[in-house]
């Protein structure tokens, strides 16, 4: 018992997202301090080679932007009501295409809502962030391996496709302290922004068929280096609504969707049989597995599906769903987001959500959910 304990630990998700950050390349932490955020911002001071405390939530998106031009890659975590103040610069970093991470930890809303309350109710906002519904790359954390893995995936994504990506997760699973086992942590590798090489002349927007450009710093001396938010050409020269321009700002999600296959993260419990599929993310996922448990030893079959990757939504998900004439998504807002983004407005037949605000879901109402139409 003595060597199995040697290798737990006391501890939260936040120090788990901060490290794995850490380890996969992220080398700059620029905060400002909001709840229930302020655990990143922390361990940020005590782990992150460059951590700089900005004035407000703008700034910080703007600072990030600055080092992220010149070669590094920087880290933020947030929630809603800073989230809200960062939207117009994690447009301009997509546009600039800077890698970057912002840690979203879900809170009760609207507004300023209940600081210490979780909840799921920001799934929409990132999904709107981007004027033209452009996507955002958006990973949500289920358990604390999770904490770790997505930590590192968010990391290597953003430094691979050149865009921010946020890691979406929730007051309950930064906050709360659990033993945890960190022996069943894997190593992560970090990631290094991949340069340009050549002696040509280097235009910043132009790609091959990866549609990702090679990046160089503004820093460097050898090459003229134009970034710009604005619509651009493949040199990165203001070109309004021509065609390369206009083609180069569709590439911004072409890209996304070309490599969404090495950063779709899923875990599919499939039970054979089964005519009921449980969907679910984030801390309502923990529940979720309770109630699969509970349903399967009274003898339901019932197959399990927790999405790690929300945004753009792959299209696996859709694929699982279509094979079960019962889905019942799980999630902690009153109007189930994650449900609309899978199934539209309209739904579909068989559709049904567990919703509720300013608690968690229980197992129970799970379980209750899925017997409903037995």
């Amino acid at each position: 018992m003595q060597e199995n304990n040697r290798n737990k630990a006391f501890t939260d998700g936040s120090r788990l997202i901060t490290e794995a950050l850490v380890r996969a390349g992220a080398d700059t932490y620029i905060g400002y301090p909001i709840t229930p955020a302020n655990l990143l911002y922390l361990y940020a001071t005590k782990r992150f080679p460059t951590m700089l405390a900005a004035p407000d939530e703008i700034t910080a998106l703007q600072w990030m932007s600055g080092f992220a031009a010149a070669g590094h890659v920087p880290v933020t975590a947030t929630s809603f009501p800073g989230y809200a103040l960062m939207v117009e610069s994690i447009g301009m970093a997509a546009m600039m295409e800077l890698p970057m991470v912002v840690v979203l930890i879900q809170r009760l809303g609207p507004a300023t809502g209940t600081a210490t309350c979780g909840a799921q109710g920001d799934l929409n906002v990132v999904f709107g962030t981007m004027s033209g519904g452009y996507s955002i790359p958006t990973f949500s954390i289920s358990n604390y391996l999770d904490c770790w893995n997505l930590a590192a995936k968010a990391v290597h994504t953003a430094v691979m496709l050149r865009t921010p990506v946020v890691l979406l997760t929730s007051k309950d699973m930064v906050m709360t302290l659990q033993s945890f086992d960190w022996s069943v942590l894997p190593s992560i590798q970090p990631m290094q922004v991949k340069r340009y090489e050549g002696n040509e002349t280097y235009f910043p927007y132009k790609t091959d068929d990866s549609l990702i450009p090679d990046f160089l710093p503004v820093s460097q001396n050898k090459h003229q280096v134009r970034i710009t938010a604005s619509t651009h050409d493949t040199k990165g020269i203001l070109q309004n609504i021509l065609t390369e321009a206009i083609e180069n700002t569709k590439r911004l999600e072409y890209k996304l969707r070309k490599h969404i296959d090495s950063y779709t993260e899923y875990e599919f419990d499939e039970q054979d049989g089964a005519d009921t599929l449980i969907v679910s993310y984030d801390i309502s996922s923990q529940a979720s597995r309770e109630a699969i448990k509970q349903l399967r030893e009274s003898r339901i079959k019932v197959s399990l599906l927790i999405a790690k990757t929300l945004l753009p939504i792959p299209s696996i998900y859709i694929d699982i769903a279509n094979r079960y004439p019962r889905v019942v998504v799980v999630e902690e807002n009153l109007m189930g987001q994650l449900r609309y983004l899978l199934f539209g407005v309209a739904g579909r037949k068989g559709v049904s959500g567990v919703n509720g605000i300013a608690k968690m879901i229980s197992p129970t109402e799970i379980v209750e959910e899925a017997m409903r139409h037995v």
